[in-house]
């Protein structure tokens, strides 16, 4: 069944054009085409419409978007996902490190993307990836996922927006000298490599601010929150003031405790991209992390 969306048109919709009310929804110009060309419909008391209709109170209004259809080349893959919130419009996971978000060239297969495809096939739902917010291969914790293109335009809104927040927890190399701090450093594609980044004069601004949970003997076990969504951007700050991640090897870590950088996204704060109701996830921190600390001297 495609995706479709209902309202009740109020007092203040009276007049509209219906083309106003559905802006007012969010819902974009490109959906718009998509509707008018793909399949989809506008349905206002149970009849087809186009965006001209004046609207009165009482109309009952529907939007039946186009059926999507998974992206070519990404094959689906039955494997237990561990989900911990879903409804009709998003799902909530806990990736584990060692898997991809989505394929890569390395990692074609096993994604989390692969999964999602062979879950919603089991499930019936007729619907592509959208991950609004990706975690690196061997970084563990919460994503989020839309079911629905629309769905996904309204996350990814409030994500710049500063309406989707992460707090993630980590293991920092040495010994921090503060209980608190913020690290705005402007982060680029470093020139000779196609994956890694640096601090740059000329990069993206980028924001990290760092709180100390406690310090160990080789290490620091610290609270991140993200101002900015940069690729790699805790694992480049954290390198950049001298406080690699334990086993993140590309930015200077050591593998001696860990062999994936320690990083794990714990908790998600977000407003539902339908109902508007506040919601918040937390995921515990995985085993090898938590062998760390329970192995671990204090200073």
């Amino acid at each position: 069944m495609n995706f479709r969306l209902r309202w009740i048109a109020a007092a203040a919709d009276e007049g509209k054009l219906l083309r106003e009310f559905l802006q007012e929804k969010q819902i974009s110009k490109s959906a718009l085409t998509d509707i008018k060309f793909r399949g989809g419909a506008l349905i206002v008391n149970g009849e087809p419409v186009t965006v001209r209709y004046l609207l009165q109170k009482g109309d009952h209004i529907e939007v039946c978007f186009p059926k999507e259809n998974p992206s070519a080349g990404l094959a689906a893959e039955t494997f237990p996902l561990h989900v911990i919130y879903e409804d009709d419009y998003i799902l909530v996971v806990i990736k584990p490190a060692g898997m991809n978000t989505i394929p890569s060239r390395e990692h074609p297969t096993g994604s989390l993307a692969n999964g999602l495809i062979g879950y919603y096939s089991l499930k019936g739902v007729e619907a592509t990836t959208h991950i609004v917010t990706r975690l690196d291969r061997d970084t563990s914790g919460i994503v989020l996922v839309a079911k629905h293109r629309h769905v996904h335009h309204l996350l990814s809104k409030q994500q710049k927006e500063n309406g989707v927040k992460r707090i993630y927890e980590a293991f920092a190399a040495g010994v921090f000298m503060g209980e608190k701090g913020i690290i705005e450093q402007p982060i680029a594609r470093k020139s000779s490599s196609i994956i890694e980044r640096e601090v740059h004069p000329e990069g993206q601004y980028a924001c990290t601010y760092y709180r100390l949970i406690r310090q160990y003997e080789k290490f620091a076990h610290i609270e991140l929150k993200l101002k900015t969504g940069r690729t790699h951007q805790i694992r480049v700050h954290l390198s950049f003031i001298k406080h690699p991640l334990l086993g993140d090897d590309l930015y200077g870590g050591s593998v001696d405790m860990l062999e994936r950088q320690a990083l794990h996204c714990r908790e998600l704060c977000f407003s539902h991209p339908i109902s508007g109701e506040d919601l918040h996830f937390s995921a515990p921190m995985p085993n090898d992390m938590m062998d760390i600390l329970h192995k671990s001297k204090l200073p």
